[in-house]
């Protein structure tokens, strides 16, 4: 490990990539940064990251928020626990550190939502901690540089490099703790890529790297194979009433818990099946248009979803958890999950832009 940090940190000084978070490492933008970029890419994060703190400077600003209002501002990266857990997270931090994110990655670990990795991340990169931070792409480095046929998914193996970079981070000749995990997670990033994908060629640790001296790079890291997905069908309902539409709240568990949604129902209903089902929502439909089919991913279930516009004249006393609103308020006020995100746009057809009953085909 010794031998690979000079040469990894030298790399890392003159390839970083500039971030807005690594400008000041606050731990604030620290821990916003790492929760946001979890299974999400860099330049994907860069504008939800702006937006975030401009709205949300500080701990007590993110403790004070309208939830509303938060989940409007994650709106786009999905996962919404996350957000939902660093918002009780940083009601703790008010009650117990005075508004300002511990240092101890332990204390760290304590809050909601922090496990070892963003934990390491924040005691290292804001505070200078000698904490490992262990993300996927460490662990797809460090599985090539030791040639290590474990599977990564093995908590025990996980265990095993974190400790191994606690020693190095606290033997007499250690780098700095948060530049040598950033090195790491950005050698991972941009260099020791998967599979086929790998740029060995521009990598500062080729020539101590066992899987490129025994030609196992695409053979590394070990993971478990993946189960398959669920597959649900749904059929969802944009429903035009004169300039307003109908939304639904999604129960306070579970996939997406307390979001605002399209209407949407189990399995794909015909033409008529989703009239009726209008109807017990309190819908007077006029008339019907089929929609593209559409498809979404969530980690381990996909929906496959049937569309229908419907025209609607005045609603009767709408069920229990559906609102009637302006399509206008969903861009600012009502955070819909981007699994609709491809019927949300027919939210803003009005009459003399498309006329109604035409076939509605991809914008």
């Amino acid at each position: 490990m010794q031998r690979i940090s000079g040469p990894l940190t030298g790399w890392f000084s003159q390839n970083r990539r500039e971030m807005e978070w690594r400008a000041s490492a606050s731990p604030y933008y620290v821990w916003v940064s790492e929760i946001m970029l979890q299974q999400t890419r860099v330049e994907t994060v860069r504008p939800y990251f702006h937006r975030f703190v401009q709205a949300l400077p500080d701990v007590g600003a993110l403790a004070a928020c309208d939830e509303e209002k938060l989940l409007k501002l994650w709106e786009g990266l999905g996962y919404y626990s996350r957000v939902r857990n660093m918002q009780r997270a940083s009601r703790i931090v008010m009650e117990q550190y005075d508004g300002i994110l511990p240092a101890d990655a332990a204390d760290l670990k304590a809050l909601p939502g922090i496990g070892s990795y963003t934990a390491g991340a924040i005691a290292s990169i804001a505070y200078g901690r000698p904490e490992p931070a262990v993300d996927g792409n460490v662990l797809r480095v460090l599985s090539r540089v030791y040639g290590s046929y474990a599977c990564v998914d093995d908590p025990k193996v996980k265990a095993g490099y974190e400790d191994l970079i606690r020693r190095e981070l606290t033997s007499e000749t250690a780098p700095d703790p948060g530049i040598f995990n950033q090195a790491l997670m950005e050698l991972g990033a941009l260099v020791c890529l998967p599979l086929a994908s790998a740029m060995c060629g521009g990598c500062p640790i080729r020539s101590l790297c066992r899987a490129y001296a025994e030609h196992a790079v695409e053979d590394l890291p070990v993971r478990k194979a993946k189960q398959p997905r669920r597959v649900e069908e749904k059929t969802v309902l944009v429903v035009r009433d004169g300039e307003r539409t109908i939304l639904h709240k999604r129960p306070d568990t579970g996939l997406l818990a307390g979001m605002w949604e399209l209407p949407n129902l189990e399995g794909y209903l015909s033409v008529a099946q989703a009239l009726e089902a209008a109807r017990r929502i309190g819908i007077i439909p006029l008339k019907i248009t089929p929609l593209p089919d559409r498809k979404h991913i969530f980690t381990h279930v996909e929906w496959h979803m049937r569309g229908y516009l419907i025209q609607s004249g005045e609603t009767e006393a709408l069920a229990d958890g559906y609102a009637e609103v302006d399509p206008e308020e969903t861009k600012h006020s009502y955070s819909i999950p981007s699994a609709f995100a491809g019927y949300t746009r027919y939210l803003q057809i009005v009459q003399g832009q498309k006329r109604f009953g035409e076939e509605f085909r991809d914008p």
